[in-house]
């Protein structure tokens, strides 16, 4: 292989001693092609950071590069850097073998195989002091998408390191394949159970109704079909188990690993799971009322607009948040319970979520339990489930509670402050023995959750009124952050851009005025992001196919909230003055101003015109709503 790759070397005019091309992409050229890779990117760099903590101080360094082999991210040794320097592996330089002659990055994209280039190896003389393993990173129709590479001083070698990259690339495909198929049944399976869960098992996904639609690169080499034969198969075809029976599976309290046969008669394990754009569906727990088929197989139109990808979208220029974030990250995966303290409204089940989505739990199901909208009567039935006949007007058959649904992912108890205080020693007696026990059962049954609690209350406040439990408190607050009120923050306008982004169906977008962003920047905002996120949505309303949001795009309690903030002029100031006072301009001052006299005559428009000296005709056009008012 090496031979050969000289050979194609040698056919692209280049020599040993040539002296190779090292510039870089310019910053702005640099940024254009993250963006372009952001799904590989997103997914890769985790991979790469754990690569490199395994590699440390071994005068290695680790390197993701694009599908024509341009560097896209790197980490590395200090030491190693400056002799890295000289041959440019830094993001934004090509590594293909038509600039850089037969190399790891390059070759691996020509033979489309995992290949080590050592030493003299390499085509150009330059390379001969590194020692390169690269492996390609390909997509579901087998692409390659990328390569991952570690090179290091020659001197340096380890046969292992080979071994430890074609790991980390076979991580990357795999959660490349998850986030494809969102919308999908997706079962891993494998001959030998305790292979699942691993990188040794196999992953196909399929549709709702079971049509295949894709699998990963060892479940085609189990399933002994290549991707286009694939394409005629459905899940019962290739697993002999209809998948109305998949579902009944998972409708049980606690159920097991599926045992299936496989189209060529190998019997494997199999585990299930309905990843759907609006979260995890319960194919790996148990199913309530809430999880039939029908919703399952129609998910919410505008959910893909409205799903939050993780902690990186959250994060939008705020210090205090960002500090929260990166707290959050320390701990993601090491079994540490985190609580989210902060005003309502502040974002508390979003960061929820998103600490989910970037876990090791992400493929299992998040269930949000709100402990201060559920009847007290009822909060212990939701939580813990009950048998048939466990008391009057119980279900047929039972119901499977909270936790139990939450089993393999992550349990979300908002508002726990407002927990009975009766239930907070079943709670933790749950979180404690990883045991749940449903109304009216004798039988304990294993749970496996990650649990994340939030609250408004002052919790030790509360264990001092004898409200809250303390060894439930001390047990809960593993890692404790505070989400800051919306007014303290100095992201506001990235915010609002991205709700304006999120709320838009069109494919339009909204923008704010300049004065309106300004009194913003003045509001109290006392509902915090659900304040702020309606206020948006009735705004974008009112402003119909007017690109730009302005004053009179806003309803009037929250004119009325500016007037009356501390840093507005006295009520007893001209409407003129007070707008001047808030920096709007020359139109919205004129539109508070007929607003204002429009209140003050009870919306009758003559009577407004007369105060004002001007003609109903002008008021029609400054507000034109009006003339559809009753």
């Amino acid at each position: 292989m090496i031979a050969i790759s000289h050979r194609r070397s040698e056919q692209f005019g280049l020599s040993p001693d040539s002296r190779p091309d090292f510039t870089p992409a310019s910053g702005t050229d640099l940024s254009y092609l993250v963006e372009q890779n952001r799904l590989l990117y997103s997914h890769a760099v985790p991979a790469m950071e754990t690569l490199y903590q395994q590699i440390a101080n071994t005068h290695n360094m680790v390197l993701l590069t694009d599908a024509q082999g341009v560097i896209v991210h790197s980490l590395g040794d200090a030491d190693f850097l400056e002799k890295a320097n000289r041959v440019a592996l830094t993001a934004g330089v090509a590594w293909s073998e038509e600039s850089k002659g037969t190399n790891a990055i390059g070759t691996a994209i020509t033979e489309r195989v995992p290949t080590t280039i050592h030493a003299d190896q390499h085509f150009l003389s330059a390379n001969h002091f590194l020692t390169c393993s690269a492996a390609p990173i390909t997509d579901h129709r087998g692409n390659v998408v990328g390569v991952l590479d570690v090179s290091g001083d020659r001197r340096s070698f380890h046969k292992h390191t080979m071994a430890l990259v074609r790991m980390s690339a076979l991580m990357i495909e795999n959660q490349l394949f998850a986030a494809t198929f969102e919308n999908a049944i997706t079962l891993h399976f494998h001959t030998r159970p305790e292979f699942i869960g691993t990188l040794m098992e196999g992953i196909a996904s399929f549709s709702p109704g079971g049509r295949f639609l894709a699998a990963n690169r060892n479940g085609l080499f189990q399933l002994g079909l290549s991707y286009p034969a694939l394409q005629a198969h459905t899940f019962s075809s290739l697993f002999g188990l209809p998948v109305s029976a998949l579902y009944d599976h998972y409708r049980t309290a606690a159920p097991g690993l599926l045992d299936l046969c496989m189209h060529n008669g190998v019997r494997v394990r199999g585990r299930a799971e309905l990843r759907l754009t609006n979260g995890v569906h319960v194919l790996t727990g148990a199913f309530d009322d809430a999880t039939q088929m029908a919703p399952i197989a129609q998910p919410p139109a505008k959910a893909s607009a409205r799903r939050l990808s993780g902690l990186r979208y959250l994060n939008t220029g705020d210090p205090q948040l960002e500090q929260v974030i990166d707290k959050v990250n320390r701990v993601l995966g090491r079994d540490v319970p985190i609580m989210i303290m902060g005003e309502t409204g502040t974002g508390k089940e979003l960061l929820a979520q998103a600490i989910h989505n970037d876990s090791p739990r992400a493929q299992g199901p998040f269930v949000a339990v709100n402990c201060a909208s559920i009847p007290e009567t009822l909060i212990e039935s939701e939580l813990f489930g009950y048998e048939d006949g466990a008391f009057t007007g119980a279900r047929k058959k039972g119901a499977v509670g909270k936790i139990l649904q939450a089993n393999g992912g992550t349990l979300f108890l908002d508002e726990i402050g407002d927990m009975p205080y009766p239930l907070q020693a079943r709670l933790l007696r749950v979180l404690q023995e990883r045991m749940v026990t449903p109304l009216g059962s004798g039988k304990s049954i294993p749970v496996n959750v990650e649990v994340i609690c939030a609250t408004n209350h002052n919790l030790r406040r509360r264990i001092a009124e004898g409200l809250f439990r303390e060894d439930l408190y001390y047990r809960l607050n593993g890692l404790v952050v505070k989400l800051p009120p919306l007014r303290e923050r100095t992201d506001l306008e990235t915010v609002v851009r991205k709700i304006l982004s999120a709320e838009t169906e069109t494919g339009g977008t909204h923008t704010i005025s300049d004065g309106v962003l300004r009194l913003f920047k003045r509001h109290k905002w006392p509902g915090n992001f659900r304040q702020l996120t309606n206020l948006l949505r009735t705004a974008m309303i009112m402003a119909g196919d007017e690109e730009e949001i302005g004053l009179r795009h806003m309803p009037d309690d929250f004119l009325d909230d500016i007037a009356e903030t501390p840093e507005a002029a006295p009520a007893s100031a001209p409407a003129a003055q007070q707008m001047i006072a808030s920096g709007a301009n020359l139109e919205e001052m004129e539109l508070a101003a007929i607003l204002k006299s429009l209140e003050a005559n009870g919306g009758n428009v003559s009577a407004t015109a007369r105060a004002l000296g001007v003609s109903r005709n002008t008021i029609y056009r400054k507000l034109p709503h009006l003339k559809t008012s009753p």
